[in-house]
């Protein structure tokens, strides 16, 4: 199926009003700190096979957003449904049985690997922990591991080495392997080629995107790197302090933006020419605090285009699509009062 096919199913993933909220402990006799809003109210879905790039600055919400929805935390309240199947408020037992389905690229890939066990060991040790009828085996097993080396571009004959013995690009290859051992249907990359040098990205990124083709994966992205994003996403989240504020098809957003926000990330990305000055738009101030967050608009204390409004009423995530040529529009969701 492809992407242009699953649009008109049933999502893959379907998240409604996703918060995570932290409390921090309060000490004796300290006073008492605010709630924490790290994801606030998000909503988006996820088509089968497809790629939806989850982007904005550091610290507003991308990578807690990835992890809620595996429950690798547990969201404070909201909906993750998996094929229909609601996640949240599963008890241990029956979560189980979807962590197969469900999969993460973590960003440090050598933090992520158990440095005292050797490659092979690491990337059977999921089809160990959820033993099917082809891979109960050790034989089996140790046979599927070498065929996902070669998926990944690995030499067979380095599994038996640990993970110090690999490189930055090769240990990421071997947790991409780990993640396609059980043959999942959802991996959150949670900015999987942002500690590795720029021609090793774009190979990570190359063979992400012919093992989506080959496997029908579906892929949410957590990015930073707009370049990166703009290679590999079919569809564009743009997050600001826990809010989602833009969602559209990329060539959509990157030649189309509406949100104020999503014009300043897209002004900041390099120009690969020396002999073009291209234009930036700089961000007054600091993003505020997620524990004390603005009212209103979250964007209005540093948006061109704020007015008294903004600071009263936050607006609604609206699509705003405009009718191409032949009175077509594809979803363009914008959260501003004035776009």
């Amino acid at each position: 199926m492809t992407v242009a096919e699953s649009a008109h199913a049933a999502p893959l993933l379907e998240v409604r009003d996703l918060r995570k909220h932290y409390l921090p402990q309060r000490r004796w006799f300290a006073k008492a700190r605010p709630t924490i809003r790290a994801v606030d109210g998000v909503s988006f879905t996820l088509a089968h096979g497809e790629t939806l790039a989850l982007v904005g600055e550091s610290g507003c919400g991308k990578t807690t957003t990835g992890k809620s929805v595996l429950r690798l935390i547990e969201p404070t309240a909201g909906s993750v449904k998996l094929e229909g199947e609601e996640l949240v408020g599963l008890d241990a037992g029956r979560m189980r049985e979807h962590r197969r389905h469900l999969q993460i690229i973590f960003q440090d890939p050598y933090a992520s690997l158990n440095p005292r066990l050797p490659a092979g060991e690491i990337v059977a040790e999921p089809m160990r922990n959820f033993p099917s009828d082809a891979t109960r085996s050790r034989a089996a097993r140790n046979e599927r591991a070498a065929w996902l080396f070669a998926k990944v571009g690995l030499r067979p004959e380095a599994l038996g080495r640990y993970p110090h013995e690999f490189s930055g690009g090769q240990r990421q290859r071997l947790g991409i392997a780990r993640a396609l051992a059980l043959q999942p249907k959802l991996i959150v990359c949670d900015e999987p080629v942002s500690a590795l040098d720029v021609s090793v990205q774009a190979q990570v990124i190359n063979l992400l995107t012919d093992l989506q083709r080959e496997f029908g994966i579906a892929y949410l992205f957590v990015a930073h790197d707009l370049a990166v994003v703009r290679h590999i996403s079919h569809r564009v989240a743009v997050m600001y302090l826990g809010h989602i504020v833009e969602v559209a098809s990329r060539d959509t957003l990157f030649s189309a933006p509406r949100h104020p926000y999503t014009e300043i990330l897209l002004s900041a990305v390099p120009v690969p020419d020396p002999r073009r000055r291209a234009k930036r738009t700089l961000l007054s101030g600091d993003p505020p605090s997620p524990a004390k967050p603005p009212s209103g608009c979250r964007f209005h204390t540093r948006c061109p285009l704020a007015q008294t409004i903004c600071r009263e009423q936050q607006p609604l995530l609206t699509d705003r699509a405009l009718p191409d040529a032949a009175g077509a529009a594809a979803e363009h969701l914008v959260a501003c009062h004035f776009r």
